[in-house]
């Protein structure tokens, strides 16, 4: 399970995990309860390089970031990290 602290939005963590390259088990801390879970319900199962190529850059409002775009982030560390396990 990977935990990534956000910065800049309503939701204050995310919790998911990543099998065989797929995002699962999706959760947000905080933030708007019903985004949130239309994001994780959309995002189950998907390649995470697709979550990043979809949601990074997402901004919300006047903020240059959204919870979208944290999850994209998130989920781009999750792969460096699961990268230099195997590499």
């Amino acid at each position: 399970m990977f935990e990534y602290k956000t910065s800049g939005t309503c939701a204050s963590r995310i919790f998911f995990d990543i099998d065989e390259g797929k995002v699962h088990a999706i959760q947000f801390e905080g933030g708007c309860s019903g985004n949130l879970k239309a994001i994780s319900t959309l995002c189950e199962g998907m390649p995470a390089e697709e979550v990043v190529k979809k949601l990074r850059g997402i901004e919300c409002g006047l903020k240059p970031t959204s919870c979208g775009d944290q999850f994209a982030r998130a989920v781009e560390k999750a792969l460096e990290h699961l990268s230099k396990q195997s590499g």
